[in-house]
């Protein structure tokens, strides 16, 4: 199982750090990727990483704003965002799929667990 925390309300320019614990199983060899939805909108990928090599991937809505980085012995994937902005508004998850798949081509289909989401709001 996989739980997603640390969301919040941050104003715009802002930064926070979102965490995804997983229990009942070891994220030494997973891909976890962190997707969010906005109320009314899609769920969609934000990045990914690979906890077996630390592989990373960033879609173009978070690139250069964002670091995934993960303790394998604390079995958590981190999500660091700076630089928010209002359109970052939304829930977030963390989801896995086992392996060490080739990052770019993940999606949410792609994915096997997931864990609830943490709300993230980005308001003045």
């Amino acid at each position: 199982q996989l739980q997603a925390s640390g969301g919040g309300l941050v104003q715009p320019g802002g930064s926070l750090r979102l965490s995804c614990v997983a229990s009942g199983f070891t994220l030494d060899y997973y891909a976890i990727g962190w997707f969010r939805q906005a109320p009314g909108k899609e769920r969609e990928g934000v990045g990914y990483i690979s906890t077996w090599d630390g592989r990373t991937y960033y879609e173009d809505s978070i690139k250069g704003r964002a670091t995934i980085s993960s303790d394998n012995a604390k079995n958590t994937v981190y999500l660091q965002m700076n630089s928010l902005k209002p359109e970052d508004t939304a829930v977030y998850y963390c989801a896995a799929v086992r392996g060490s798949p080739y990052l770019p081509a993940l999606n949410y289909a792609s994915m096997d667990y997931w864990g609830k989401g943490t709300l993230v709001t980005v308001s003045s």
